[in-house]
């Protein structure tokens, strides 16, 4: 019997104490579609990392066609046929379709690049996979379903038979989905293995032959993709039933929050895109809308302009009947919430500890401080009551924000949105909430949990408007939904009024 295209015997990888790899044993076939999943903290990003490489295992060893793969050489893994295609594009906009793929192709001491055999061969390579590309096309001119077949025939290029798939329709229209899993069934078809890591378990359902499950750096279930369901999916990676957001309709919709009339922002200085066209919108309090749209089509100019961070250049904004002011201040005080795109960069400070950022945003008020006095003993218990009440795990008041995972992150910058300061009323929670990707690259279970508060403040009676590439969070969790594409956005409209399709097609620019 051949030898499979891979396999992990013993992985296992320790942090100090943290044991991120438990003796992990996987295969994979040639011309297989292996799902793998697990919650954000799993161990499938170091999983990959040493397959790929850039990590060492402590124990166990890795075989690429029956042959032993050297551990921490990323160029070995290179010339054994393994690529990968992360969520975030790694192209350089300015340069051609032909420059991104040959870069780090061709040795540095070469006096001249052979640019016409490149060329040829990838339109072979494009041709083989069916992946539609003109070589010499600008990148930053590309859609973003164009930018993915750049990344992949950048690795087709150089020869993978071995392709990684890190969340890959994270940022595609459905359109552009049905055309990936049209690629990816050609290339299953010509002897490629495919690892194929998705928090759509509807996706990973209809493309993928076996599924491996992670849960706390183990090994916890193996299956044929047909022997099993989403549902035992979801049980599998996070270790219980997980009920999804049922939809219920607004209960009542109060009167308007926020009013946008012909706003326009100045276009992004380096690309010319996000960026508001003459810009509409009416958030009423108890009610959510959902804005779909493909990244960099103006979603962080709406959610930028409205968390007080970018001024509009024509227009109008008024809050509760008040004239906008450009002041992230001003609007905490005005009950704005936002939970931000990068939680990361954005949404908390690293460094800092839990209580300071649970307290950042409303430091200079009354509950936290007096005088230049922080009131720590105040902002460390309201900090206590943050983590009980989101259920933020992984660490306590004076714990570094930086060691929190994903989810637990993500639950703090919730909890600092909605949970009201001591000495507030209890009816006093956000009137409006600009929620930006809120649930992107979290585990299934930590996706419910965010759903489920979002949906909560909108019973409070809290205008939300939730900003997502995510088109079933989109259709699940909006009252009225619209589309941004190119700055432009259609009218917000309530979501029986819309398809799948409808809002696929005005992704990409196509309105009915």
């Amino acid at each position: 019997m051949n030898a499979p295209a891979l396999r992990l015997e013993g992985i296992t990888k320790r942090f100090g104490p943290l044991v991120a790899n438990d003796s992990i044993s996987l295969t994979l076939e040639g011309g297989e579609v292996l799902a793998l999943l697990g919650e954000n903290g799993a161990g499938k990003s170091t999983l990959m990392s040493i397959l790929f490489g850039h990590y060492v295992a402590d124990e166990g060893h890795i075989t690429i066609n029956g042959q032993a793969l050297p551990p921490g050489e990323p160029a070995a893994a290179l010339e054994a046929g393994i690529g990968m295609v992360h969520q975030h594009f790694a192209l350089a906009d300015n340069l051609s379709v032909l420059d991104n793929v040959l870069i780090g192709t061709e040795p540095a001491w070469q006096l001249f690049s052979r640019r016409d055999a490149a060329r040829t061969k990838l339109l072979a390579v494009a041709q083989r996979f069916g992946l539609a590309v003109q070589p010499d096309a600008r990148v930053g001119s590309l859609s973003v379903g164009e930018r993915q077949r750049v990344e992949i025939l950048k690795a087709l290029y150089r020869g993978a038979r071995i392709l990684i798939l890190d969340e890959p329709t994270a940022v595609l229209t459905p359109q552009e989905s049905e055309a990936l899993f049209d690629t990816l069934k050609q290339m299953v078809e010509q002897g490629l293995s495919i690892i194929f890591i998705s928090h759509k378990l509807g996706e990973v359902m209809r493309v993928s032959q076996r599924v491996a499950v992670l849960r706390g750096g183990k090994l916890v279930a193996q299956a044929r993709t047909a022997d099993t369901s989403q549902t035992q999916l979801a049980q599998w990676m996070v270790g219980h039933t997980i009920a999804p957001p049922e939809r219920q309709d607004a209960r009542s919709v109060g009167a308007p929050v926020c009013v946008l009339e012909g706003v326009s922002t100045p276009s992004h200085e380096r690309s010319g895109r996000d960026c508001l066209r003459a810009v509409s919108l009416r958030l009423h309090a108890g009610e959510i809308v959902s804005i779909a749209g493909v990244s960099g089509n103006g979603q962080v100019a709406l959610a930028e302009l409205l968390c007080g961070t970018r001024a509009a250049a024509s227009g109008s904004v008024t809050l509760l009947g008040q004239p906008w002011r450009m002041s992230p201040t001003w609007l905490v005080d005005q009950g704005v919430a936002r939970i931000p795109e990068d939680r990361h960069g954005v949404g908390v400070v690293g460094d800092l500890q839990v209580w300071e950022n649970a307290v950042s945003e409303r430091l200079r008020t009354r509950a936290f401080s007096r005088w230049l006095w922080v009131r720590r003993q105040a902002a460390r218990e309201h900090a206590d009551r943050v983590l009980q009440h989101f259920d933020v795990r992984g660490g306590g008041p004076a714990t570094a924000a930086r060691a929190l995972s994903g989810g637990n992150m993500q639950k703090l910058i919730l909890g600092r949105a909605l949970l009201a300061p001591p000495g507030a009323a209890a009816q006093s929670g956000p009137r409006l909430i600009v929620a930006h990707q809120p649930t992107w690259g979290l585990d299934i279970g930590a996706v419910s949990y965010v759903q489920q508060q979002l949906l909560a403040a909108r019973d409070n009676g809290a205008a939300v408007l939730l900003i997502s590439d995510d088109l079933d969070e989109v259709l699940a969790l909006g009252d009225r939904i619209a589309v941004m594409h190119d700055g432009h956005l259609t009218e917000a409209r309530p979501y029986a009024q819309w398809s799948r399709d409808s809002v696929g097609l005005a992704m990409a620019g196509v309105h009915a």
